[in-house]
C-alpha cells in the first residue's frame, strides 16, 4: 500500500466552488468560499486494480452513480483554507481505506482463569444448596 504524493492527487481532482451558507454577513453573498472536491477513482492512474477494488468496496456508500467521490468543506470563510481541508480529508480517507487490518489471532484462556471460574461456580453451588429445605429422608 503506497499512497501517492499530494501533487499526483491534485492532478486527478476537480474543484468546484460555490457560495457557502451560514455565518459571514454581507460577505457570504459575494464570495464563493464553499469548496467541493471531486475525485474520480476509476481514472486514478496511481492505484492498481486491486487497490481500486478495495477502495470501491470500502467507499461504496460515499461514491455517486458515476463512481466519483465528493468531499465538501465550508467551515472557513476562506476558499483557500476550505480547499486545503478537502485535500487533507481526501488523503486521510484514502489512507484509512487502504489500511489492511491485521488478522485477529485468538488466544488461549489461561489455566488459572479456568480454575478460578470453576472454583467460583462450586462455591456458588454450595451456597445455594445450603439454602434448600432439608429433605425428609
Amino acid at each position: 500500500m503506497m499512497l501517492p504524493n499530494r501533487e499526483e492527487i491534485l492532478k486527478s481532482v476537480i474543484f468546484k466552488t460555490s457560495r457557502s451558507g451560514g455565518k459571514g454577513g454581507q460577505n457570504v453573498n459575494k464570495v464563493s468560499s464553499k469548496v467541493e472536491l471531486i475525485f474520480d477513482l476509476e481514472n486514478a492512474s496511481f492505484f492498481d486494480t486491486d487497490e481500486k477494488t478495495l477502495l470501491q468496496s470500502r467507499l461504496k456508500n460515499r461514491l455517486d452513480n458515476d463512481g466519483l467521490l465528493h468531499i465538501v468543506s465550508q467551515e472557513d470563510r476562506s476558499q483557500l483554507l476550505n480547499k486545503e481541508k478537502t485535500i487533507v480529508k481526501l488523503i486521510d480517507l484514502l489512507r484509512r481505506s487502504l489500511e489492511v487490518q491485521k488478522k485477529r489471532r485468538p488466544t488461549k484462556i489461561p489455566k488459572a482463569v479456568v480454575q478460578n471460574r470453576l472454583k467460583n461456580k462450586s462455591v456458588n453451588a454450595d451456597k445455594k444448596s445450603s439454602r434448600k429445605k432439608p429433605s425428609l429422608d
